[in-house]
């Protein structure tokens, strides 16, 4: 008999990885993926403990799950990724529903425990990176997706002291540059025409070779080498590791988009070394000087955490100087919210309709950025490379070298080429057009 599973994904691009090579690995014991929630066997949450609420979250899904297994076998359900790591026992206490909780670095002991389920909550939670990759680089990576993400590194060893990834996600570990490489061909095979680079800290991949130690940089040469790929990206990144050698990326490879994701956090020194950040705001300058320097092109997009611990109106007013200064095409800008077991997690929060008011602000700043950036486009053609026909209507989406996401009608021969598109209306979020029809199509 067919065993289904269905896995749902919450937060960042590299659970989204994650998720894929879940089911690369549980096909292996039979599962087949499902997108039909109330036919699983197996129901897995695939969790993200960044942002505020996340635990309630899952208990939110369970109650949701109970409901639409209510007159039926009631599925496995399994609880994997950081809110699993971070909550393991307290969740297995508080809700029955659960049967296996599983944290990222164990995941290659899924099928075991599936296997080996008894009816009695297991969770797996050790730190053993290097194991599950190990396990994972004997699997093909089945993504057939034309943007593929590609995991190179995981953890952190920075300890911002509002994160909790070096505590769901453990210590920096770069996965071999050898298995890299195998994985990206595999996702070549299968169809893809962009590979986005993962990493808690991307750029701090670190990789010690027989003959050399190999970075990023060497990562992103590599790859220029893969006539198939025709574009390459990578996130998350740190100021601290944004080095020379990968910034002459910029001016050295074809395939590296001019869009540069480098979050900072706060515009206030003061705020950054509170947060544990280990660099300034003229750090952060110089990086993007250099960057402008090789390509006035390059644009940049970063992440914002409004109203920590000790924030004051002079700071505040640096942060929004900061985004007029950068003038980021696309941000993420959050209130601070405690994690627990973080140092942040015990400081004396700042009044919460004043951190409200700054938020407001500072989003009315990147928004009217990112409008702007975008209205930049209308009446031009650019580059688009399709992805996929989207699921609400008979419109095609792709994305531009500033991954911003473009609509237009076409058709599925499109699909994996770069084609031009003439923008002809655009709001924050996306752009809309037509392929234009006196340009020739690039095949991809």
């Amino acid at each position: 008999m067919v065993k289904k599973i269905f896995i749902k994904t919450f937060g960042c691009q590299m659970n989204e990885y994650d998720s894929n090579r879940i089911f690369d690995t549980v096909k292996k014991i039979g599962f087949l993926k499902t997108s039909n929630q109330s036919e699983a066997d197996c129901y897995l949450i695939n969790t993200c403990h960044i942002r505020d609420k996340a635990k309630e979250k899952v208990y939110h899904e369970v109650g949701r799950v109970k409901k639409i297994f209510r007159n039926k076998k009631k599925p496995l359900f399994i609880v994997a990724g950081c809110v699993a790591q971070a909550e393991n026992e307290e969740m297995l206490k508080r809700e029955p529903y659960i049967d296996i909780v599983i944290g990222p670095q164990s995941y290659h002991q899924i099928n075991s425990l599936i296997s080996n389920y008894k009816k009695d909550q297991k969770e797996l939670t050790e730190f053993e990176t290097k194991d599950k990759f190990d396990y994972l680089d004997k699997i093909k990576n089945t993504s057939s997706k034309v943007s593929s993400f590609l995991t190179i590194q995981e953890g952190c060893d920075k300890f911002c002291s509002f994160c909790v990834v070096p505590y769901t996600r453990g210590p920096e570990y770069s996965r071999s540059f050898e298995k890299i490489i195998l994985e990206a061909q595999d996702l070549v095979k299968s169809g893809s025409k962009e590979i986005i680079l993962l990493g808690q800290n991307v750029n701090a991949y670190s990789f010690k070779g027989k003959t050399k130690k190999y970075r990023l940089s060497d990562l992103i040469n590599e790859l220029e080498k893969f006539k198939e790929i025709k574009r390459i990206r990578y996130t998350t990144s740190h100021p601290k590791d944004m080095s020379d050698d990968l910034i002459d990326c910029y001016s050295n490879s074809k395939k590296l988009q001019p869009f540069v994701h480098l979050p900072i956090q706060s515009g206030s020194n003061k705020i950054l070394k509170l947060m544990n950040r280990s660099h300034k705001v003229e750090k952060y300058f110089e990086i993007y000087e250099k960057l402008k320097k090789i390509n006035s092109k390059i644009e940049f997009s970063s992440d914002f955490i409004i109203g920590y611990p000790g924030e004051t109106d002079e700071d505040f007013r640096d942060t929004l100087n900061f985004l007029n200064k950068i003038k980021f095409i696309n941000s993420y800008s959050f209130l601070f919210s405690p994690r627990p077991g973080t140092p942040a997690s015990n400081l004396d929060l700042i009044d919460h309709e004043v951190a409200k008011d700054r938020l407001i602000k500072v989003q009315k700043i990147l928004f009217q950025y990112q409008l702007k950036h975008n209205e930049s486009f209308l009446g031009k053609k650019i580059e688009v490379l399709v992805e996929n026909k989207m699921k609400k209507n008979q419109m095609y989406f792709g994305r531009n070298e500033y991954f911003n996401g473009v609509i237009f009608d076409g058709n599925k021969k499109l699909v994996g080429q770069i084609v031009k598109i003439k923008i002809d209306k655009v709001n924050q979020n996306n752009l809309f057009g037509k392929i234009d029809s006196n340009s020739d199509m690039k095949a991809a």
